[in-house]
C-alpha cells in the first residue's frame, strides 16, 4: 500500500491550476469541497499527466492565523495520503484535483476529517 505524497503528486504549476479552474467540476460534501478534472475522460490538447496531482487550500477569510490554516492543510494532505487508493478510484489515475476546507469551524481531528474525505470520494458522480 503506497502511503506517500511525493512532489510529483503535488499540484503546483500555474498552468495546471488554471486548467483546473477553467474546466474542472466542483463538488461539495460536508465541510469539504473539491474541484477536479479527469484527463482520461476529458483529454486536453498539449496536456498529459503521468499520475494524479492533488493540492489543498484553506481560506484566509475563516482562519486568520497561518498556524490554523497550515494545521488544516496538513490534515487534508494526511487524509489524502491514507486514502489515496479510494481517491484514485473515484477521481481517476490521471486527474488534477484541489481540495478545500469550507467551514468556519476547525476540524475536530484527523478521524472526522477523514470520514468527510471518504464520503466525498464515495459521492463522486
Amino acid at each position: 500500500m503506497n502511503q506517500k505524497y511525493p512532489t510529483r503528486e503535488k499540484l503546483k504549476q500555474k498552468r495546471e491550476i488554471d486548467l483546473l479552474f477553467g474546466k474542472g467540476k466542483w463538488q461539495s460534501c460536508g465541510d469539504l469541497r473539491i474541484i477536479s478534472i479527469n484527463l482520461d475522460k476529458k483529454p486536453q490538447e498539449d496536456f498529459s499527466l503521468p499520475n494524479q496531482k492533488v493540492g489543498v487550500s484553506v481560506s484566509k477569510r475563516y482562519f486568520k492565523k497561518a498556524v490554523d490554516r497550515n494545521r488544516i492543510k496538513r490534515l487534508l494532505r494526511e487524509a489524502y495520503r491514507f486514502n489515496k487508493d479510494v481517491f484514485t478510484e473515484a477521481f481517476g489515475t490521471h486527474s488534477l484535483s484541489m481540495i478545500f476546507w469550507v467551514s468556519k469551524e476547525k476540524p475536530a481531528d484527523l478521524k472526522s476529517l477523514e470520514e468527510n474525505f471518504l464520503t466525498l470520494c464515495k459521492s463522486k458522480k
